[in-house]
């Protein structure tokens, strides 16, 4: 039996698309909030069609809601979508700004009828500036806030293979709901959130853009890498690995006696920690040449035996045949309708009182119109 979540009896409307929008929403639906997903007729949220039917793009961030159709192209849909959120605590939208609003579904129409509403928007860039009504999508976000910029080479730039902006948005948008419904609880009172990829990337690198703002050095993807000591190698195979000394002078030790150069120690250039920041890229290429000598295995227990932070770098499949990636769970197997079953990644975030649960898998488009719209609401879905 699943046990109630933290958000158990929190009614969420969903008006999103892609991404940010909809993690946010799975996020709240991971912590017991019932979260209905507003789609338009047809084809639904255009991530459905992001691959095979029931592709698992659109999976990942939709499960444990139900999906009712409505066409807000028309008066009636958006009737009925205003007596949805009449009932409910929390709206989420993506849409660039002041869409909703010419729909009469803004922030300031709907608290009119419900003042405990708390109604979050991501957008692209802010809601107000030079750049609001500019398409935001993931990759603009990063390169924009200054997070590519930390990731790539600058002189040969690089996208990320992840929607790192997008997934941003919507934890900041998460955690900004869930500030507004705990202030709620004191004040009675609703209020807007409001995030974008803008701001939530911004927001994410500030450790750099503190050190910028001290000392008005612009960082590299190297800046850190230099500071804090962290290296990448390949061993003899090419097998990739990290290591991460940090500040601690007992990881540099180790370092050098599971590498069995304890004569470093007296290196002017590696005697302290300032003079290994350095000359960084020196003792990268000595370490890459003593790395290159053994495979990763050997080189991994080695330094684990020396306390010495270190890891494979793990493709996907690695990582789920990874015995601390079992032993925490975070491959949860749920039921699938029509496959069966689908595999899906649990909730970042243990609660020992109020679990996290998956209790179902995205929803198919339209799945829940009848169930939630009822009676005659039920034929206004196109």
């Amino acid at each position: 039996m699943v046990r109630p979540g933290a958000l158990a009896g929190v009614r969420v409307i969903e008006l999103t698309s892609y991404i940010s929008g909809p993690y946010a929403g799975m996020l709240l639906a991971d912590f017991g909030a019932q979260v209905i997903k507003i789609e338009p007729p047809e084809c639904g949220d255009p991530f459905r069609g992001w691959g095979e039917v029931d592709n698992p793009f659109f999976g990942s961030v939709n499960r444990n809601k139900k999906s009712v159709i409505l066409d807000l192209k028309t008066a009636e849909a958006i009737a009925a979508a205003r007596r949805l959120i009449d009932r409910s605590d929390v709206v989420i939208e993506n849409y660039r700004p002041g869409a909703l609003d010419r729909l009469g579904l803004g922030y300031d129409d709907l608290r009119q009828d419900n003042p405990r509403l708390i109604y979050c928007s991501i957008t692209g860039f802010g809601d107000l500036g030079p750049y609001a009504q500019k398409p935001g999508y993931d990759t603009i976000g990063q390169a924009m806030g200054g997070l590519l910029g930390l990731l790539t080479d600058m002189h040969d730039p690089k996208p990320m293979g992840v929607s790192l902006s997008d997934h941003l948005a919507g934890m900041v948008a998460c955690n900004g709901i869930m500030a507004a419904l705990y202030a709620r609880e004191r004040t009675g009172q609703g209020q807007r959130v409001d995030t974008s990829l803008l701001e939530s990337t911004i927001s994410f690198i500030g450790e750099n853009a503190t050190r910028y703002l001290e000392d008005r050095q612009i960082p590299s993807r190297a800046t850190r890498t230099h500071s804090a000591q962290v290296f990448a190698f390949v061993d003899q195979e090419g097998a990739p690995f990290a290591v991460h000394l940090s500040s601690p002078q007992k990881f540099w030790e180790g370092l050098l006696r599971a590498i069995a150069r304890p004569e470093w120690n007296d290196d002017q250039r590696f005697t302290s920690r300032k003079a290994r920041i350095s000359h960084y890229e020196v003792l990268q290429t000595e370490l890459a040449a003593v790395f290159g000598t053994a495979s990763r295995t050997h080189w991994l227990r080695r330094l684990e035996a020396e306390d010495v932070p270190a890891s494979p770098v793990n493709n996907l499949a690695e990582v789920f045949s990874d015995p601390q990636v079992a032993a925490l769970g975070l491959l949860v197997r749920v039921p699938h309708p029509k496959r069966g079953h689908v595999d899906l990644i649990r909730n970042g975030v243990r609660l020992s009182k109020t679990p996290t649960a998956i209790v179902r898998s995205a929803p198919d488009l339209c799945d829940h119109s009848a169930e939630v719209l009822g009676g005659t609401e039920s034929q206004m879905i196109n």
